[in-house]
């Protein structure tokens, strides 16, 4: 297998977890373990790129000791820190999520807080990084966020992007904050992130707008029903650099069977958004989650296509009871700068309908690694 030069890696938020020894546990069971299945079939990078989710309990409980146990372990299993997921700040797992997952926001100051701790650890984990991107929440969750607020958003984002700018200068680490779209939030399209940057940067200085950076989900953009070509365009056209691409995809239904077996994906754990496309007109209809999408249908909406969020695995272009929004991945993934880092991000593994969790845990996420890096190999950027 030729070098894959993007560095390609997943999301540890795929592992249930919220202290610092569950992040270790995490990476000597499940991280070996894909690490030993993707060298078994030649598909390792040497040195494997880590993608931590590090909550809130682990960032607070992270010392010298710890810093010193990852950094011997890295040495050991020829690893280094690549970035970070600083965007759940609690549980993620096993329990009612939804909307929760938004808070703390970027009103209030203990995701200021916790932002600014993740920078400094990541600096001590790696020290010798060139740059380490930590993603976040896209502003808020959009249900209950007022014109008021920005104030204390722009507040708050300032304290934590001239952190990362006095970081950089003691450190020689670049970190960078990159806000992570998603639908139903304040930073859902393409056309949202644009003024969003327009109205932050005027208030930053060179060195703080050096640190502020994109986290592009590309399950979240398929959602919004957006096009691959066009998101990247807008993105040059208005100079916002990808920190990383988040390699996901949705669920995607066309048919009255496929939706009405898409009604079933609904769980209690995460939000499923779901943006549909009406038959009549075209228009787009969004619903907070499948709950409101169902209910509307009964109301007599009439839809000729819905996508929900809800990862799946990305090598599978349909599921059985419906399809995926892989294509979105195959025509954006070739588009890509190689040096923008890479992670696979199927963190619902686990609410999944049973009948569709046919691998291991580690089997699904290496087979996804392999996908990405094979499409990669056949698009001649590896």
């Amino acid at each position: 297998m030729a070098a894959v030069k993007a560095p390609l890696t997943y999301c540890s938020n795929i592992h249930p977890g919220e202290s610092w020894a569950h992040v270790m546990e995490n990476l000597n069971g499940h991280l070996l373990e894909v690490k030993d299945r993707l060298a078994q079939s030649g598909a390792i990078q040497r040195p494997f790129p880590l993608g931590l989710r590090i909550a809130g309990q682990a960032a607070a409980e992270v010392d010298e000791g710890a810093i010193r146990e990852f950094r011997d372990w890295c040495r050991a299993h020829d690893c280094y820190l690549l970035t970070i997921n600083g965007f759940p700040y609690g549980a993620f797992h096993d329990q009612r999520v939804k909307e929760k997952v938004y808070l703390p926001d970027w009103r209030e100051a203990e995701r200021v807080a916790y932002t600014q701790r993740l920078g400094e650890i990541a600096t001590q984990l790696q020290p010798d990084a060139q740059e380490i991107s930590i993603s976040t929440v896209p502003v808020a969750f959009k249900q209950g966020f007022a014109e008021r607020d920005w104030p204390a958003v722009l507040d708050h984002l300032r304290q934590v992007l001239g952190h990362f700018a006095n970081l950089y200068q003691s450190t020689g680490v670049k970190v960078v904050l990159a806000l992570e779209p998603e639908p139903g939030c304040v930073l859902e399209t393409m056309d949202e992130v644009v003024a969003f940057f327009g109205r932050l940067r005027p208030q930053l200085s060179l060195q703080e707008n050096a640190h502020l950076g994109l986290c592009f989900d590309c399950c979240h953009q398929a959602v919004e029903f957006e096009d691959p070509a066009a998101c990247l365009q807008r993105l040059a056209e208005a100079e916002i650099p990808i920190a990383k691409v988040q390699v996901s995809s949705a669920l995607r239904a066309e048919s009255p069977g496929e939706i009405e077996r898409l009604l079933k994906f609904a769980e209690p754990v995460y939000l499923h958004q779901s943006v549909a496309r009406e038959a009549s007109g075209g228009a787009l209809e969004h619903f907070p989650d499948l709950p409101e999408f169902s209910a509307a249908l009964d109301g007599g909406l009439e839809v000729s296509e819905c996508r929900t969020h809800f990862h799946v695995p990305i090598f599978q272009e349909h599921l059985g009871d419906c399809g995926t929004t892989q294509g979105f991945l195959r025509e954006f993934l070739p588009l890509l700068d190689p040096a923008v880092p890479l992670e696979v991000e199927t963190y619902s593994f686990g609410v999944l309908p049973e009948h569709l969790r046919t691998d291991s845990v580690g089997e699904s996420i290496s087979r996804e690694l392999r996908w990405v890096d094979d499409l990669l190999s056949k698009a001649g950027t590896s």
